[in-house]
C-alpha cells in the first residue's frame, strides 16, 4: 500500500502526473533548477520515463529511453533563446485516462500525457504557456520592427557625420549607437523570466 502511494505521489505511473512542490525536491529536474540565479520551478510532471519542469527561466526535460534504464537525456530550453508555438490541450474523453498537452518548443514538438486528475493544474499550464507564446510572437515583431529603425537611424547618422567630421569618426560614433541601441532593445524585447505570467494563471 504505502508503495503504491509513493509511487503516485512521485508520478511514477504510465501516465505523467502533476508533482505537488513539496515534493520538488524528490526529482531529478530539481538538481538541474538554476536556483542560485532565481529559478524557481512553477510546473513539474512526471512519467516513469521522462520529467518535463517548467521554471520562470526554462523547460527542463529529462528524457529517459525508457521506464526501466536508469540513463537519462538533460535537454534545456531557455526561454531567451527558444521560442514556444503550436499550444494545444486535449481534454480527456468519457473514458479516457488522460490529457494531453502539446506545444513545439523551437522544432522540437512535445506532446505530454497526464492524469486526468490534474485537469485543472494541467489548463493552467495550458494557458501560462499559450500567453507565453504570445508575448513571443509580439516581442518578435517589435524586436525586428527595432532593427529596422536601427538601419535607418544609421543611414541618417551617417549622412550627418560624413559632412561634419571624418570618415572614421563617422563609423564610430554609428558603430556605438548600433551597439547602444541592439542592447538596449534586446534587454527590452528578448525575455528572461517569465514570472509573472506563471504567477497570473497558477492556481486561477
Amino acid at each position: 500500500m504505502f508503495k503504491k502511494l509513493a509511487s503516485d505521489a512521485l508520478g511514477l505511473s504510465d501516465i505523467g502526473m502533476v508533482i505537488a512542490k513539496e515534493d520538488f525536491d524528490k526529482t531529478e529536474s530539481d538538481d538541474f533548477v538554476m536556483h542560485e540565479a532565481g529559478e524557481v520551478i512553477y510546473y513539474l510532471i512526471k512519467t516513469k520515463a521522462d520529467e518535463y519542469c517548467f521554471t520562470n527561466y526554462s523547460l527542463i526535460h529529462v528524457d529517459g529511453d525508457s521506464a526501466i534504464s536508469k540513463k537519462r537525456l538533460l535537454k534545456r530550453y531557455d526561454y531567451e533563446h527558444s521560442h514556444i508555438s503550436n499550444v494545444m490541450l486535449e481534454t480527456a474523453g468519457t473514458i479516457d485516462l488522460d490529457i494531453e498537452i502539446k506545444f513545439i518548443m523551437n522544432n522540437d514538438p512535445f506532446s505530454i500525457d497526464i492524469h486526468k486528475k490534474f485537469d485543472t493544474e494541467i489548463k493552467d499550464l495550458y494557458k501560462a504557456l499559450h500567453a507565453i507564446s504570445q508575448e513571443m510572437i509580439h516581442n518578435q515583431k517589435k524586436y525586428e520592427i527595432a532593427e529596422s529603425s536601427l538601419s535607418l537611424a544609421a543611414q541618417a547618422i551617417g549622412k550627418v557625420n560624413t559632412q561634419e567630421g571624418t570618415p572614421a569618426q563617422a563609423f564610430e560614433q554609428i558603430t556605438q549607437f548600433a551597439n547602444d541601441w541592439m542592447l538596449k532593445s534586446k534587454k527590452q524585447f528578448v525575455k528572461k523570466d517569465y514570472s509573472e505570467v506563471f504567477e497570473m494563471y497558477i492556481n486561477n
